[in-house]
């Protein structure tokens, strides 16, 4: 699996689904928000026009119900979870830190640091360690007015793997370093936003592209 397609922020607008999977990727990372704030029956439908292996975590304006969607689609549900893909190790966790707004899959940071801890406690380390998250890691990717909004738990964890990918900020697309670490947000799918990921062989050999469709 070397050339994978990470969207996220897809806010109940499918329309660009086919147009994404026009950049032929050999799989693809959603990074949670996937509608906004439900419903979630037309979730398996638009899932169902992925042809390649998918993998998924729920974003804060995802209802909890979602994870048994995702848990009876063919798309793998990541949150709270870990999958050894050759010489690719994932490691998922969704919804956020707590926000003003009240949103249905919302979590203390408490709570995020025991799904990671539960996920990584069985992690394999491979080539690329990956992590796909909803939630940026705090003072990564998370400015919002000027503050930082980020998960603490997750900027705890970062250096356990070679790649993040997170969402959730829209205005904060981008690609940053922290320590030889990439963090990634490709921005809101539902504009049309996204990125390609490509694996090389060795470690850390990770390219980015920031495309839009």
């Amino acid at each position: 699996m070397k050339d994978v397609l990470l969207i996220a922020d897809l806010h109940g607008q499918f329309g660009k689904i086919d147009s994404f999977l026009e950049l032929s990727p050999e799989a693809v990372f959603i990074a949670g928000d996937i509608t906004n704030m439900g419903p979630v029956d037309a979730v398996d439908d638009v899932l169902s026009r992925i042809d390649v292996p998918c993998f998924a975590v729920p974003g804060n304006c995802d209802p909890r119900e979602i994870l048994d969607t995702l848990e009876h689609s063919d798309t793998v549900c990541m949150h709270g979870a870990q999958i050894n893909l050759g010489k690719m190790t994932l490691v998922g966790v969704g919804g956020s830190n707590p926000t003003p707004f009240g949103t249905p899959f919302e979590l203390t940071d408490k709570q995020i640091d025991d799904v990671l801890h539960g996920a990584m406690r069985k992690m394999e380390k491979t080539v690329h360690n990956v992590l796909l998250c909803h939630a940026p890691p705090f003072e990564t990717l998370d400015r919002v007015n000027g503050d930082h909004v980020g998960s603490h738990s997750i900027r705890k964890h970062i250096k356990s793997f070679d790649l993040v990918c997170c969402a959730h900020i829209h205005d904060q697309r981008g690609v940053m370093d922290i320590d030889g670490v990439k963090i990634i947000n490709p921005g809101p799918a539902m504009d049309g936003y996204c990125a390609m990921l490509h694996f090389g062989t060795e470690a850390r050999d990770i390219k980015v592209e920031l495309l839009t469709v």
